[in-house]
């Protein structure tokens, strides 16, 4: 019969060598302690953030969600993997606009034009991303034009009330695992004026040939 100890860390935090081996970590207890992916994947210094709109300057929007045309980006060069994981928009007003709407897709192609957005490490301090990003209002990203055949629709929503404040807070049940080169894409947009709003999305890099 095959038996399984753990080690008992749990006052102290041990570090091993890369490429060395340790017991499995337990509890005081005796239960086995399970990292959760996402907070393991943050403690390597592998997920990323890209917002847009501070608490003093929020954004505006584009006029309707146009083709090819984004808010928020992030671009995946050929080797490297991402898998966006969180997406939040919060609605400042209307502006004047109705029914604000958003949308988050991807796509097998990076943007072209719009203001560069350096994305933060979630682990801070932590390494510098080897993907890009962009952020730029009224749907100033140029991404790859939309079809059905190869571009994905991860979330969509759109509000009715001045009331509904979030457009957008999403865990992804089934996150988009983007190879590159691939483009995951924010659009928020209203008619007749951008609404005014502020969006975060955060979003885990992983060398290709880790995965695949």
């Amino acid at each position: 019969m095959t038996e399984f100890r753990g080690v008992v860390s749990q006052d102290t935090v041990d570090a091993v060598s890369e490429g060395g081996y340790v017991g499995l970590k337990a509890s005081k207890m005796g239960f086995l302690i399970v990292q959760d992916f996402y907070t393991q994947m943050a403690i390597e210094q592998r997920v990323y953030q890209v917002q847009f709109g501070t608490i003093t300057t929020p954004v505006t929007g584009d006029v309707n969600i146009t083709d090819a045309a984004a808010e928020l980006c992030a671009d995946a060069a050929a080797g490297y993997t991402i898998v966006p994981v969180y997406l939040n928009i919060s609605l400042e007003s209307f502006a004047g606009g109705t029914l604000p709407e958003c949308a988050a897709k991807s796509a097998g192609a990076v943007s072209t034009v719009g203001d560069v957005f350096v994305p933060l490490p979630l682990y801070i301090g932590g390494k510098a991303a080897a993907t890009t990003a962009r952020a730029d209002a009224a749907g100033g990203c140029t991404v790859a034009a939309e079809l059905a055949t190869t571009t994905r629709v991860h979330y969509a929503n759109v509000v009715t009330a001045q009331a509904d404040r979030i457009l957008a807070d999403v865990d992804f049940t089934v996150p988009p695992v983007l190879p590159g080169p691939a483009c995951f894409y924010v659009q928020v947009a209203a008619t007749t004026a951008g609404p005014v709003y502020f969006a975060h999305f955060d979003y885990i890099e992983l060398p290709t040939t880790g995965i695949s």
